[in-house]
């Protein structure tokens, strides 16, 4: 079972302004073959089909799944404020309140989804379940997973660069710093299980440091820390594989958290009625709107 705690991974500034174009970007990083609802699935279906006594790997593999739920969060809230106030107000007189639409990357932002995100990669391709990798057999799983995240983080670095709308960068860059401590996990598990993957695997080392967001990240230890997304009086043996010195050539001692982060709050986005979303009409509110009063006063 899986606790849920209504926070994001990370704080979501709002929009500099309305941007479509980076909304679609970022549909890569979401439902790409390497996007964030790719590594959630893949490592999930790890976890579960995961056979042997080895609980430390399989700790491994449920810890970075759950995270990657909240990853997928975090992307799709992005893409909802970068979405946030592209269209006009119904009540503007002489306009069409959704004629961005028509000019928009990705028309099924507006015409399917009601100005949000949706489960396809940046070409409007659906997320597919073939992009899920799981042989049975752990050092390959291993191997594989350590590709997921370098090219993962190879393609967000790629995105960094596209814009620099506040909304977009920040997820974008806490993204690129825990997709390298799951570089990291991947590394020191093929360790134990004596791969020399740095000479077997030459994972490229992308340079960030002309990313200041990334930068203040990383001055807070954010690319060796890994939580263990457990409750309390419950024990993962993740810190049998993440442990000592990190893997790669960036310094700095690796640390694994009992728990969640803290996380940051979930952005509300107001009614759209250009898009008739929710789509309640008086009656309706009326009786959502006890609902929400009787909760209170219980």
């Amino acid at each position: 079972m899986f606790l849920s705690v209504n926070r994001l991974p990370h704080p979501i500034p709002p929009a500099d302004k309305p941007d479509p174009k980076a909304a679609q970007a970022l549909q890569e990083g979401l439902g790409g073959q390497f996007g964030e609802m790719r590594t959630m699935m893949q490592y999930f279906f790890q976890n579960m089909n995961f056979r042997g006594d080895a609980k430390q790997y399989q700790d491994l593999l449920r810890s970075i799944a759950t995270e990657e739920m909240g990853h997928v969060e975090q992307v799709a809230n992005t893409i909802n404020m970068l979405l946030e106030g592209a269209t006009m107000t119904s009540e503007q007189p002489n306009d069409l309140p959704l004629s961005v639409a028509l000019d928009s990357p990705n028309i099924h932002h507006f015409l399917v989804a009601a100005q949000s995100a949706r489960p396809v990669d940046a070409a409007g391709n659906p997320w597919s379940a073939s992009y899920v990798y799981d042989s049975g057999n752990l050092v390959l799983n291993m191997i594989y997973n350590l590709m997921l995240e370098a090219t993962g983080r190879l393609q967000k670095c790629r995105l960094y660069e596209m814009s620099n709308n506040k909304a977009f960068r920040s997820t974008v860059s806490y993204l690129i710093v825990r997709d390298l401590t799951h570089e990291k996990v991947f590394a020191k598990a093929l360790e134990t299980m004596g791969v020399n993957w740095g000479k077997a695997l030459p994972i490229p080392r992308i340079d960030t440091s002309g990313m200041p967001e990334v930068r203040d990240l990383e001055s807070k230890n954010l690319h060796n820390q890994m939580w263990t997304f457990t409750n309390k009086g419950e024990t993962s043996e993740i810190g049998k594989i993440f442990k000592g010195d990190s893997p790669f050539d960036d310094g700095g001692r690796l640390e694994v958290i009992e728990g969640f982060p803290e996380g940051a709050i979930v952005p509300f986005f107001p009614e759209n009625p250009q898009e008739f979303a929710p789509g309640l009409d008086s009656e309706l509110k009326r009786l959502t709107q006890g609902i929400i009063k009787s909760g209170k006063a219980a």
